[in-house]
């Protein structure tokens, strides 16, 4: 009789056990739950705690209330041609190869249940972003994409996203472009063109340079000769008053003491004409040019005449000794 007691307490414990763990459920913060009862949704919980439905009958489907991730694969978007873009008129032009991605949140649990469910919120968010990049794109031009308008044209995709995703109980947070480029036939295209333009731009400076090099270079040619005929010129001006003066002085001197005078530009050729070891003179032995040797005096054999006259100039005397050597 016992045993039987005891079977029954342990069968009516483990209903209870049973019939609490199809009784209560718990919500957490990270989670919104949605009670189903034989197919339809009779409650919506977005409150985290411990919550009661009706055993056996209700079903709970729980829903992430965070911030969700879609991405889609890389794609090629037209976009509009650059030259109509700026006349205000958007034509099919450039090829780009976008990567996207949005975030968002499932707002309204149960129109989420109702239209895709969790199992299709992936596939019809992706469509749905397909759609607004190529909408969006498709108006822009490469250089809004990738740098003008990108922080707008993304703006644009996110609010578009969000008004198709209303009627689906989400709410799209964000929009963000990861990857804008051309096709790799049109890149490879592009950075030709580039190269080629570079190429040119540096032959350009580098004629350029050349080309102010020369300038540079015959300006200073011109300027060299013309200084140094300038100073060629003041030179044999200076030269000139030179020898001028020393004219004076020997004149001066001469007129002074002309016998002196004859003795000291004698002795002057002598040294001039006699410098070299080798030197050989050809003369007559009573050249007036030998007669400070026979006579100190100066006096030639010809008289007082002969002994006063004039003895050459330095220079004629130096000139005079080369040409007898």
């Amino acid at each position: 009789m016992r045993g039987l007691v005891g079977v029954a307490i342990a069968i009516l414990l483990l209903l209870a056990v049973i019939v609490g763990y199809s009784t209560f459920f718990t919500v957490y913060q990270t989670r919104q739950a949605l009670v189903v009862r034989l197919g339809e949704p009779v409650r919506v919980i977005t409150e985290p705690g411990l919550n009661i439905k009706a055993p056996f009958i209700d079903s709970v489907i729980y829903i992430d209330k965070r911030i969700l991730n879609i991405e889609t694969p890389a794609q090629e978007v037209i976009a509009s041609s650059q030259d109509k873009a700026t006349a205000g008129v958007a034509q099919a032009g450039e090829r780009l190869v976008v990567d996207a991605f949005a975030r968002y949140r499932i707002t309204d649990p149960l129109k989420f249940y109702q239209t895709v469910g969790p199992d299709g919120a992936s596939s019809q968010l992706a469509i749905l972003l397909n759609s607004a990049l190529r909408r969006v794109l498709g108006a822009a031009t490469l250089a809004d994409a990738v740098r003008n308008k990108r922080e707008e044209l993304m703006a644009q995709m996110r609010d578009q996203l969000d008004r198709d995703a209303q009627p689906f109980g989400i709410h799209i947070v964000d929009v963000r472009l990861r990857r804008v480029d051309l096709p790799e036939q049109n890149s490879q295209a592009v950075y030709q063109r580039m190269q080629t333009e570079r190429q040119r731009e540096a032959a350009e400076f580098r004629a350029q340079g050349s080309q102010k090099s020369q300038e540079i270079r015959a300006r200073a040619d011109r300027d060299v000769t013309v200084l140094v005929a300038e100073a060629n010129s003041q030179s044999e001006q200076i030269r000139g008053q030179g020898d001028g003066e020393r004219n004076r002085i020997f004149a001066e001197a001469y007129g002074q003491d002309p016998g002196f005078f004859a003795f000291y530009r004698s002795m002057q050729a002598y040294e001039r004409s006699m410098q070299r070891s080798d030197t050989h003179l050809v003369l007559r032995p009573d050249s007036d040019f030998f007669r400070y040797f026979g006579d100190p005096s100066g006096k030639a054999e010809g008289g007082e005449g002969a002994a006063s006259s004039a003895p050459p100039a330095p220079g004629n005397s130096q000139r005079s000794s080369n040409a007898t050597k």
